[in-house]
């Protein structure tokens, strides 16, 4: 049997999906800034699509910006909406792109505070309003963790940021379609979304700016996206994140294999931690991180894909290394534990018989490695 439970690293591609990105290459393949009937088919899938994505979260059309995907949409928002020499409030468990966003403007003299979060992977916003000064631009803050499953309270947070009148970003990518959003309820300045986390193409992404926001292009030309982001839109992309959007995610299934799979991985298999909340309400209806003790997650991770099993032991975004994860050393896991945590990650695609599968194979092989594992621990 094959099992894939790395969805939160991306997901499998919907056939509605590429059937309209095969329908914008052979079909629909006009430059949607040209003036002649093939630029005008394009730019009505364009423009489709805009609305799409802006009517799934609340927003206006020209609220949308397209990008490359998450990482380029979090670039954006956070190099774009801030000043030279500024204050940004941010936490230690982002997204790598966030955080090293962070890390190359310190060098250039902005001040970054990294707020802790707690053995769940929670900040407050009380957290936030402590840390904000006179100098303070921007604060941005994940919706939910791509390795724990954590979700924010960003709505406390936005409220308090628009009370203050300072900006705010959230990195909704592992988020989007799996929690709700709508912006005329949260005051969120500006918000990045992904395609191929929600069954969509990779290479295409989104940032939700609010009307009247002002942002400072990174990537300049021809004057695309309303002069927000130069570059030919990639409409083939494009058509098929829109289809993806459109799709109706079953959460409630997903969260009751997450749960099936927790149940029986903590009461079939010894000495195993879950890390991140216990409250389900805070916690994606897709993510399960569990901390297998006395062993690598590297070699679980090997062994189980030599069962036709694919999980992660971490965020699968970054290039591969065998470093413990920030975010695990975040919410206080010891070094030995965290080396030996996997991220399992649902989609609707699975099944119970998967999730049995998959069980039944992670305690043989879990044993096998403690067998021959120099930590200790149950054998």
């Amino acid at each position: 049997m094959k099992v894939y439970l790395d969805n939160s690293a991306t997901t499998q591609v919907d056939k509605k999906a590429a059937r309209a990105m095969q329908d914008a290459m052979l079909k629909y393949y006009g430059n949607p800034g040209s003036m002649h009937y093939k630029g005008d088919e394009a730019k009505e899938i364009l423009d489709k699509a805009r609305e799409t994505i802006a009517k799934s979260i609340n927003a206006k059309p020209e609220e949308i910006i397209f990008t490359s995907g998450g990482t380029e949409a979090n670039n954006l928002a956070i190099k774009g909406m801030t000043g030279q020499n500024t204050h940004i409030i941010t936490t230690v468990i982002e997204h790598p792109s966030v955080e090293k966003t962070c890390k190359a403007l310190e060098k250039e003299g902005y001040t970054i505070t990294y707020l802790p979060v707690n053995n769940e992977g929670l900040v407050t916003a009380e957290q936030v309003e402590k840390a904000i000064t006179p100098e303070t631009k921007l604060v941005t803050i994940m919706h939910a963790s791509n390795e724990i499953g954590t979700i924010q309270p960003i709505k406390e947070i936005a409220e308090l940021c628009a009370k203050k009148k300072i900006l705010f970003h959230t990195d909704a990518v592992q988020s989007f379609k799996k929690v709700p959003i709508d912006i005329s309820k949260i005051p969120i300045s500006a918000m990045s979304l992904s395609s191929h986390k929600i069954h969509g193409p990779k290479g295409v992404g989104a940032l939700y700016l609010r009307k009247g926001i002002k942002i400072n292009a990174q990537l300049h030309g021809g004057g695309h996206e309303l002069g927000r982001r130069s570059g030919t839109e990639n409409l083939p992309g494009i058509a098929g994140f829109a289809e993806a959007v459109k799709l109706k995610l079953d959460t409630n299934k997903i969260a009751k294999l997450r749960d099936y799979l927790i149940k029986k991985v903590m009461k079939e298999i010894p000495e195993v931690k879950l890390n991140g909340p216990k409250d389900n309400s805070k916690k994606l209806c897709n993510n399960a991180s569990l901390s297998f003790k006395y062993i690598e997650g590297e070699g679980l991770l090997l062994h189980l894909s030599m069962n036709g099993i694919c999980v992660s032991t971490g965020s699968a975004c970054a290039a591969r290394d065998l470093k413990v994860s920030y975010v695990l050393k975040a919410i206080g896991l010891p070094v030995e534990i965290a080396h030996g945590t996997i991220r399992f990650s649902l989609s609707a695609y699975n099944t119970k018989q998967e999730i049995d599968y998959t069980v039944n194979k992670l305690k043989i092989i879990v044993k096998d490695l403690r067998k021959m594992s120099p930590l200790g621990g149950k054998k």
